[in-house]
């Protein structure tokens, strides 16, 4: 208890640092997969769809853990929870370094996806020890060194794994993590838990997951199989049924996991709506893009290696860094509304650009640099106003949702991407039709306009 009332030690530069470069590692160890999935998929021999599982295994955990992380980094201190966050993280790459084969790996991916949460704790440790304006600026940095660490994988996924072993792409990182995790225990003080008479809510934790999980299996169950109408029906009622018995139980608990009155506040959900829908559209492009790269050159495709595939996303990793750091500037000048408004109208063109114009690489290039740009400065810049915008002690809990929904809308469309491309299969090659890549660059593109319609809708909520 004597923690709850000791003032939160301003934090320097060398703090600031550690907690970017630990997000600079995280995101080098999450991003690693998506230039080698048509490499893992032909090394572990499984489809196109299988190969989105693998990709969305360590989103699902990072749905299900960032809002149980948030909630928890708010009671307790942010870097209490996120220093045990990483030691699972290390745990999980450590054995996806070491795997024979795709379960073991996924069960890999499963602990490394609980990084998702070191964003909504990084964000509590800056908002209590900087003032609000510093704070959008830092929360942009972190952003961005963990989108940079995109950059990071990307780059290095092919050479290390063409020249040691797929193996090796995620045991360097876990590596740095380790090492990164060390310097925050010594650099970053304490944060003082919050002092409160009431416990966790418990209940609104478990139904949080469970709704969650049962909703991010059913999406990768739906999405990969013929399933009957009856069981993607059951999966329906169950997705329901947990997400009423949650807010149920938020709404008679005494200190609930989540207060539905600051999530029914509309620049609150506005936030969650939009985020959503610009993530789902990226999601696919950050799925389709790869496998349009590798596909053989004997038809419509390029036919190039993980390595080149790599450095032909790199500047699009570049653009996504660039537009995180910038993207809370953004909100700070400008307003959400009018971010989210630019942004919108460049990806929705660009993914609808695609639909006819592929056949050259720098064409793909070029789409992937202004669709992460536009996906980056939205988000973040949501992120950041919607972070300054709650209560001190909601900060964990509020900017967690967001990160979950950004999760949950990559998630989403990775497997739409997935699905529409295993719909596309020709039998006789066992390759995506050309037709299959334009129908899901032309979903995409149909999704990122639907956020200029709930800009319109919620109009007065985003300006509140």
């Amino acid at each position: 208890m004597s923690e709850a009332v000791v003032s939160p030690v301003r934090i320097g530069r060398l703090s600031i640092g550690a907690l970017g470069v630990l997000a600079l590692a995280l995101g080098t160890l999450q991003s690693v997969v998506e230039p080698a999935l048509p490499l893992l998929q032909r090394e572990l021999g499984v489809s196109p769809a299988e190969g989105a599982l693998i990709a969305n295994t360590l989103l699902i955990t990072g749905a299900v853990v960032t809002p149980v992380a948030g909630k928890l980094g708010d009671r307790y201190g942010g870097k209490r929870v996120l220093v045990r966050l990483m030691a699972v993280v290390s745990a999980g790459g450590l054995l996806a370094g070491l795997a024979p084969n795709l379960p073991v790996l996924l069960l890999g991916q499963v602990l490394q996806g609980v990084m998702v949460g070191a964003l909504p704790l990084s964000f509590i440790l800056v908002r209590k020890h900087l003032p609000a304006g510093e704070s959008q600026v830092a929360i942009g940095v972190v952003v961005a060194l963990f989108t940079g660490g995109g950059m990071v994988g990307t780059l290095i996924a092919g050479p290390i794994a063409e020249g040691l072993s797929w193996h090796w792409m995620f045991a360097l990182p876990t590596i740095a993590i380790i090492a990164m995790t060390l310097a925050v225990i010594r650099l970053m003080p304490h944060d003082p838990p919050i002092q409160s008479d009431s416990r966790i809510d418990w209940p609104g934790v478990i139904l949080l997951s469970g709704t969650l999980l049962a909703f991010m299996l059913g999406l990768v169950t739906v999405t990969s199989g013929d399933l009957p109408p009856v069981v993607v029906g059951a999966i329906a009622v169950v997705v329901a049924a947990l997400a009423t018995g949650w807010v149920v139980v938020e709404r008679r608990a005494a200190s609930p996991m989540v207060d539905l009155r600051m999530l029914a506040k509309p620049a609150m959900w506005s936030s969650c709506v939009l985020t959503f829908v610009i993530t789902t559209s990226f999601g696919m492009v950050i799925f389709l893009l790869p496998y349009l790269f590798s596909v053989s050159a004997d038809g419509y495709g390029f036919g190039v290696s993980t390595t080149d595939i790599g450095l032909f996303l790199l500047p699009g990793a570049i653009a996504g860094a660039v537009s995180d750091s910038v993207g809370g500037i953004a909100a700070r000048r400008f307003g959400p509304r009018a971010v989210v408004i630019v942004g919108t109208v460049v990806a929705a063109a660009t993914m609808i650009a695609l639909t006819s114009i592929h056949t050259a690489a720098w064409q793909l290039v070029l789409a992937k640099v202004l669709t992460a740009f536009a996906a980056g400065v939205i988000t973040t810049a949501l992120l950041a106003s919607t972070a300054t915008a709650v209560e001190t002690g909601n900060t964990g809990i509020a900017t967690s949702l967001l990160v979950v929904t950004r999760v949950i809308g990559v998630a989403v469309g990775v497997q739409v991407g997935g699905a529409i491309l295993a719909a596309g299969t020709d039998p006789m090659t066992g390759q995506p039709t050309e037709s299959a890549f334009v129908t899901g660059f032309a979903v995409a593109g149909l999704v990122a306009a639907l956020a200029l319609l709930v800009v319109r809708i919620t109009k007065k909520g985003t300006k509140a």
